[in-house]
């Protein structure tokens, strides 16, 4: 509703939430919440404890709540205020840093010989007994004064709630302590009271948090020497905890003592006041299962355990007579069991190769359900029927997407950690044990010839929130379709549109993509500049370095006004929304506008039609198409996903070149999208044709029989004997096909001729398929 209001509305909700804002002033409707309890699986629905609270609070109050977080964010990551390893809440980090980190650590313990300790706190009720007081000390030791933390303290103070079940109201209970549930601001204000704890760990001891999943770990050769440290890092946390108003819970808390020495050794004693922190021989830590010994073996077979049972909603959906078509039930696939074992995949595919595949099984029964193959179908045909990577490859295009992704971030702590050259030379002189992610990964950017690309970089506060640019483009061809029109009359329109900007100096910009080429041009007053990118570059990329390009020729001109012509409308309408989302070129290209705009030129932006005769828009593409010159530009991290997935594709496609002998292969020899029929019966019965394996065909496989024989040609029956080779057809052929000679292409391709049902239920083997 509130997206849909005019602009007067929106004008008058502006006004309230500066009057909010000015006169401290907080509405006391906003400070009430009603909170439905939904019990968590498999618990005791007579126990309260057992019961997740889900708050619901005013829809207004989160609009006021989500401008001032963004003003908040953007004060204590441009000030640095939040620590590097507090990864909860923040843009461009996920809890895959801290289990990457994690892994790397044990992985640098192992291969120096070394133990290594490792403790998972569980904070008890950590949002509802956060010490509100302690928020706004906090951000006053962060600097922040005036109005925001006045409203932080009006939005803290006098919560209030009411339990609803079915109809049913409860009294309303004042929330003295915490922050409050359902909130914008709550997360926020939880981490900057939070993450100081990480502050009083001594250097030897290595601790990283997400939001409230706090973990420290501690190296050594010697139990003695990390048991004393690691106590006296306990210490500290629960001196601080105490006093600002925490508890950890030594019950919940856990502790595992990662080696792969041989021979007994104590595991370490580490106490929470007078309780010793439970030694437990595996962990779950951020979703995934971390054993001693680093196997992944426990994770896997949890994780196959899960994925099996969700295969229960494809097997429902999948009926044969009103199932779901193939395209919805790997939407569903992907959505329910693929992102379970996505998710982590950068860090357990250190496992070895026995141990991952043993999720191979779960992979091939899914897509085996969603296409309705039967059941001796080969693997390789189900991956191209249903254009799904296998899962090493999956792996490996995540763990590149996950490491460019680290690399366009400078802020990430992952970049600090580097292996050393004296670590490097460890694992060459140990080849038997895991390298670290960081080193495993140049493996397979090596393969994949990606060691020269130069990731751009990202900046998510670029602009202050209050402050982000906006602009406007001319588009005089707003009324006409480029389709309909003329192009003579787009050309007198553009010839009009410069008689009226005729004192404007015009600049015209264009970028073109071929194969292994892409370049940019820019044209000004017969001037005409040309560069190169990389080939992996989209062509949006080479738009956007012709205008960078171009505002950097505007910016050593000495006169001030300037028309930068485009054919790019996504570029012009990216600028207009401009958000921290974006590509990280148009950022650039935004913040050159500020910089010029201050210093006095008037520049304007057209977006005008390509190819219709304007001159020179041809000459800036003749410029692009032209360009030899190479520009040392960094490839943002969207093409690189595109990139690097093309790549895994053609070497997809270049091990299907090789399974000469699948009978799928001559029907389907380039990967890709396959036409998908609505009715699920029909879809089933041409996926079995087409991968050649039918229950008339191979169903002596599962029963252990001999092989079914043509009478008349003595040889096992296959599709392709039947549809193409054998004699006794050939009059039903010519009758429905209207030949006898015919390709299994022709019958059972991309486009299946409209009689092979026909033909096939004339046969009697229809139902047998």
């Amino acid at each position: 509703m509130l997206r849909h209001l005019s602009e007067d509305s929106l004008v008058s909700l502006l006004y309230l939430f500066n009057r909010i804002w000015r006169e401290h002033v907080f509405p006391s409707q906003w400070q009430e919440a009603i909170v439905i309890p939904i019990l968590k699986p498999g618990k005791d629905p007579k126990n309260p404890l057992h019961y997740r609270p889900i708050a619901l609070t005013s829809c207004l109050c989160k609009t006021l709540e989500r401008m001032v977080n963004a003003r908040l964010v953007y004060q204590l990551e441009k000030n640095q205020c939040i620590p590097p390893f507090q990864s909860g809440f923040r843009k461009g980090r996920s809890t895959v840093d801290y289990i990457l980190l994690l892994e790397s650590q044990i992985r640098s313990a192992f291969v120096r010989r070394n133990h290594l300790v490792s403790i998972f706190f569980d904070i008890e009720k950590a949002y509802d007994r956060t010490w509100r007081y302690g928020i706004l000390r906090t951000l006053y030791d962060y600097g922040l004064r005036g109005n925001l933390p006045v409203f932080i303290k009006m939005f803290l103070n006098f919560r209030s709630f009411k339990v609803r079940v079915g109809n049913i109201l409860s009294s309303s209970f004042i929330q003295f302590e915490g922050v409050p549930q359902g909130s914008i601001l709550s997360p926020t204000l939880f981490i900057c009271h939070l993450s100081p704890i990480l502050l009083k760990l001594q250097p030897s001891v290595h601790g990283s948090l997400y939001v409230d999943d706090l973990q420290i770990s501690c190296e050594g050769s010697s139990m003695r020497i990390i048991e004393r440290r690691l106590q006296t890092a306990v210490n500290n946390l629960v001196t601080w905890c105490d006093a600002n108003g925490h508890s950890i819970s030594p019950s919940k808390s856990s502790c595992v003592h990662f080696c792969r020495k041989r021979g007994l050794h104590p595991d370490p004693d580490i106490r929470i006041r007078n309780t010793s922190i439970p030694v437990v021989p595996d962990v779950r830590f951020l979703g995934v299962i971390f054993d001693r010994k680093l196997t992944f073996l426990p994770h896997i077979l949890y994780l196959r355990r899960k994925c099996e049972k969700s295969l229960n909603i494809l097997k429902v959906l999948s009926n044969t007579s009103w199932g779901a078509d193939r395209t919805s039930l790997l939407r569903v696939y992907q959505s329910v069991i693929l992102s379970r074992i996505d998710y982590g995949c950068v860090v357990y595919g250190s496992a070895y190769k026995t141990t991952l595949r043993k999720l191979d099984p779960v992979h091939h029964c899914a897509l085996r359900i969603c296409c309705g193959a039967f059941r001796t179908s080969p693997v390789q045909s189900l991956y191209v029927l249903c254009n799904q990577l296998p899962l090493a490859s999956r792996r490996l295009k995540l763990s590149l997407y996950y490491h460019f992704k680290m690399s366009s971030l400078p802020s990430h702590p992952l970049q600090t950690i580097n292996t050393s050259p004296s670590l490097r030379r460890l694992y060459s002189a140990r080849p038997s044990f895991i390298r670290p992610f960081s080193e495993r990964v140049k493996v397979f950017i090596e393969e994949l010839g990606l060691h020269d690309l130069d990731v751009q970089q990202r900046n998510f506060i670029k602009f202050p929130p209050w402050n982000v640019p906006r602009f406007l483009y001319h588009n005089p061809f707003a009324s006409y379709s480029k389709t309909t029109t003329c192009p003579i009359v787009l050309q007198r329109i553009f010839a009009f549109h410069r008689c009226q900007y005729e004192d404007y100096i015009p600049v015209y910009t264009d970028g073109s993509k071929g194969t292994g080429y892409v370049g940019c041009g820019v044209v000004s007053n017969d001037i005409r500049h040309s560069y190169r990118l990389d080939s992996s570059c989209s062509v949006y990329t080479a738009e956007a370095v012709a205008i960078y390009c171009a505002l950097k020729l505007v910016e050593t001109s000495s006169s001030r006004k300037f028309v930068v012509y485009t054919d790019s409308r996504s570029i012009l309408e990216t600028l207009v929304h401009l958000d921290d989302r974006i590509h990280p070129i148009v950022v650039e290209i935004a913040d050159v506008i500020c910089q010029l705009y201050s210093r006095g030129y008037d520049i304007k932006f057209c977006w005008i039609p390509s190819h219709v005769g304007i001159l020179g828009n041809e000459q800036a593409d003749s410029a692009a198409r032209s360009a030899t010159n190479p520009l040392q530009f960094a490839v943002p991290f969207q093409d690189l996903r595109r990139h690097i997935l093309n790549l895994i594709h053609q070497t997809w496609q270049e091990s299907w070149n090789l399974q000469i002998n699948n009978k799928l292969h001559s029907v389907k020899p380039i990967i890709g999208e396959w036409s998908v029929f609505p009715v699920r019966r029909a879809d089933v019965r041409l996926t079995r044709l087409r991968i050649g394996h039918t229950r008339f065909t191979h169903k002596h496989l599962l029963f252990g029989e001999d092989a079914p024989e043509c009478p008349s040609c003595h040889v096992p029956y296959s599709i392709h004997h039947i549809l193409i080779d054998c004699p006794v057809f050939d009059h039903h052929r010519r009758t429905f096909f209207h030949s006898s000679v015919l390709k299994l292409s022709d019958l059972v391709g991309e486009t299946p001729h409209h009689n092979l049902f026909a033909f096939l239920r004339h046969i009697g083997l229809l139902h047998h398929i």
